[in-house]
């Protein structure tokens, strides 16, 4: 866990860990995705505009997903809703926000949505496992309690640690993982009168209470799942399945192997969608920090359902319409 990089000279900013594997990964996946689209006979030139403006669009998107998702965080103090650079992100708003201006921008330019689409899906994937890594070092996302011998631990005050020592209703969590004694934890009334305790961060303590604390064997997180890591391995996974099936669609419009109507335009994206939502449905069961909704699902799971549906819908209409999108622009 390293949530700060480093700290710009002569201000109090910092360079996020998150934040910089978003950008790693989105250049990351601006140069492969460029270089598909020469083998396509695509203007670079266009993925590099919409990359940029899917970008500015996801982070706006990660951020409003984010404050709306913990509200409680923000409705005491509304103008630290515009403090990105304190961190607050959730990748999942990103993605979406991201997609959705991909598609206007090609729909603004006439561009053919689905041809461009197959490939940015493939970069989407390579964009995501990077920034699950961002994830890793912030220490957010983090997985349940585990006896795996790949599972990982994050230090005192971190945000796995703090989730387990308090009770988390939105879970259906009465009780705290573990407890503390009473000097770890300093008292304050919020606005409604009502008493809460506030976990002492690191840098409060003394060393009495430091030396206390690894005699309690408490002084870092339960093991938990490495939930981040599964996270990564999934985008690599499934771009490099995306990738392999749309080279074999590339192949069969070129007459090099039998044609299938499964590698019409869209199709690449259609898959990415139903191999997504599934993936991300199940890691959810691992995690640890998303609140229930309904039907005992976290937001994450209904999404993902969700995602794996429209795939399916995507992909029997792509199918099914013409595949003229895989001529070569004028």
């Amino acid at each position: 866990m390293h949530p700060e990089l480093l700290k710009i000279p002569f201000t109090e900013l910092t360079v996020k860990s998150y934040g910089f594997m978003m950008v790693v990964g989105f250049l990351t996946a601006i140069y492969i995705v460029r270089r598909l689209s020469k083998r396509m006979g695509h203007d670079p030139e266009h993925i590099t505009n919409v990359a940029i403006y899917s970008l500015i669009t996801g982070i706006i998107g990660a951020r409003i997903f984010y404050v709306v998702h913990y509200w409680d965080n923000f409705k005491d103090s509304p103008i630290e809703v515009f403090s990105v650079w304190k961190g607050g992100l959730e990748l999942l708003g990103g993605v979406i926000s991201a997609i959705l201006m991909i598609i206007i921008y090609l729909w603004v330019k006439k561009l053919p949505i689905r041809r461009y689409l197959d490939i940015l899906a493939i970069g989407l994937m390579i964009a995501l496992a990077f920034g699950r890594i961002g994830c890793l070092l912030n220490g957010c996302c983090h997985g349940k309690p585990c006896s795996q011998p790949w599972a990982i631990t994050f230090p005192y005050a971190s945000i796995a640690y703090a989730s387990q020592i308090y009770a988390d209703p939105a879970r259906n969590r009465v009780e705290p993982y573990f407890t503390l004694p009473d000097e770890f934890y300093r008292n304050y009334f919020d606005q409604d009168g009502q008493t809460r305790r506030l976990l002492l961060d690191d840098y409060h303590l003394t060393l009495e209470q430091r030396h206390k604390l690894i005699m309690l064997k408490k002084y870092r997180s339960l093991p938990v799942h490495p939930t981040q890591i599964y996270s990564s391995i999934k985008g690599l996974l499934i771009a490099m399945v995306l990738y392999l099936f749309w080279k074999r669609g590339v192949k069969a419009h070129e007459g090099l192997i039998p044609y299938r109507r499964i590698y019409k335009a869209g199709t690449t994206s259609a898959l990415m969608l139903i191999l997504y939502g599934p993936a991300r449905f199940l890691i959810e069961f691992f995690r640890d920090g998303n609140p229930y909704e309904i039907w005992h699902l976290t937001i994450s799971q209904i999404m993902g359902a969700g995602l794996f549906v429209l795939g399916l819908f995507l992909m029997l209409i792509f199918t099914l319409v013409k595949d003229s999108e895989y001529l070569p622009e004028k």
